[in-house]
């Protein structure tokens, strides 16, 4: 039998072609961005130097927006956690995502659907590692845990707040363990979760720094309970409660991103790295916050609320070398928005459903480009019969039965017309001066919520 030999020539060629692609995809992969999604908690708009405080110490936030562009009219697309981050997650309302409240924090719940398809999918479609650390809430049972989303890697507690030290669920029923890694439930008692994070962070990024990663880092801070590292407690002894109580919490926040940015700079990642920086809505006025703390600067609202400061929240993002840095956008932008601009930015293709959010890549750009959204809507808490929700096109801004609301302040029908531009304080209610308005945004809303709901 003669064994047949291929050609030199056809070897050569095969040879070469193969270490061309591999070239290539090295080449390719090693130039696609990093990207980092941090996600805090209940903080209001103002806390942070560079949004108006003058009584905390934000230094490492500072600098992150210093390094990119920040927004001034960045809104969540809820006053509540779960809903914001089903918008973050997926880049839809949260309606159309199927999670238009909160999550359950008991463990087998499901939250939002498993087939939503969430920016841990997209970027692990387009070959990206991808990990989650830090809080999750918006779905506890096997096919809406993190893992099962598109994430690698996840570490952190499933419902919506633990106990920093013992990392258990205790605020309503009995006291419930949540820490997880990979769905298998780990056990650190006694361990600082902040800390935890910082370590579980940095250790994602230096097993994947050769490769292009996506971390969606949210951080549990300043949610309640306030629980500051004690350097902290005592920088702040002598503000009034509960500010000292929220302030040393986000001061220690500020920290711990601080030592993951360390961590960039140390494996040189942080020119190739991309970092968005938000909150999930307003800062929270709950009893177990001490009914406070937060600020929202001059705007009226926080968490729970349709009013500004609800909704209303710090955000930036940062590329050196690649975005204009330490400028400032004043269009209107929406947290559903850094799916399709994160996409854009890296070169993945958006998925074939529904997005509500729009690339702020031009805006990004250029400060003298338009916003990407003609109108913008939200519907969160209230009854079936009388729900919260808020229109806002242009300077108008039409809401229905806000939190946080006297009833004389409202119409017969439960509405509040506000402009903005005159009124960014929504004191006044200029409804009866405006019905055109009023139909026209009322008409709009009608047409909205039936969209995404029956869809």
């Amino acid at each position: 039998m003669t064994m047949q030999r291929r050609p030199f020539l056809t070897v050569l060629t095969l040879s070469l072609l193969f270490s061309w692609e591999a070239w290539a995809q090295k080449t390719t992969s090693a130039s696609r961005p990093n990207v980092i999604v941090i996600y805090t908690d209940d903080q209001g708009y103002a806390d942070t130097n560079l949004y108006g405080s003058t009584d905390l110490y934000t230094p490492n936030m500072d600098a992150l927006a210093k390094s990119g562009v920040r927004f001034t009219r960045f809104y969540a697309a809820s006053p509540v956690c779960s809903p914001s981050r089903a918008a973050l997650l997926t880049g839809r309302y949260p309606q159309r995502a199927g999670l238009a409240g909160n999550a359950s924090s008991q463990a087998g719940e499901a939250g939002m659907p498993g087939s939503q398809y969430t920016l841990g999918e997209l970027f692990k479609d387009g070959g990206y590692s991808t990990g989650h650390i830090g809080k999750w809430h918006v779905g506890y049972s096997k096919e809406t845990l993190p893992n099962a989303q598109g994430f690698d890697y996840s570490f952190g507690f499933m419902g919506g707040c633990i106990d920093n030290y013992s990392h258990f669920f205790y605020w309503n029923g009995p006291n419930r363990h949540d820490l997880w890694r990979n769905g298998a439930e780990v056990y650190e008692p006694g361990k600082y979760f902040p800390d935890l994070m910082v370590a579980e962070a940095n250790k994602f990024i230096e097993a994947n720094q050769a490769k292009p990663f996506f971390l969606y880092w949210a951080i549990n801070m300043p949610h309640y309970p306030l629980q500051g590292e004690p350097k902290w407690l005592e920088h702040y002894k002598d503000l009034p409660a509960p500010r000292k109580q929220y302030a040393a919490f986000l001061s220690t926040m500020d920290d711990k991103i601080g030592a993951v940015l360390l961590k960039l700079d140390d494996l040189k990642l942080r020119d190739n790295t991309i970092i968005v920086f938000q909150s999930d809505h307003g800062f929270s006025r709950e009893e177990r916050t001490f009914s406070g703390g937060g600020s929202a600067g001059n705007y009226r609202g926080s968490k729970f609320s349709v009013f500004e400061g609800g909704i209303r929240v710090p955000a930036a993002i940062s590329w050196p070398g690649q975005i204009p840095a330490n400028q400032t956008r004043n269009q209107v932008a929406t947290n559903m928005d850094w799916f399709p601009t994160l996409a854009e930015y890296c070169k993945l293709p958006l998925p074939a459903g529904k997005i509500d959010g729009k690339s702020l890549v031009p805006v990004i750009r250029d400060g003298t480009t338009n916003t990407p959204h003609a109108t913008v809507y939200w519907q969160s808490q209230g009854s079936k019969e009388n729900p919260q929700w808020a229109v806002l096109d242009g300077d108008w801004k039409l809401l229905h039965s806000p939190v946080e609301v006297s009833r004389e302040e409202l119409t017969t029908d439960n509405l509040m017309l506000v402009n903005l531009k005159t009124d960014a304080m929504e004191k006044q209610n200029v409804a009866g001066q405006h019905a055109d308005v009023v139909s026209r945004l009322l008409k709009q809303y009608q047409a909205w919520i039936n969209e995404v709901v029956q869809q």
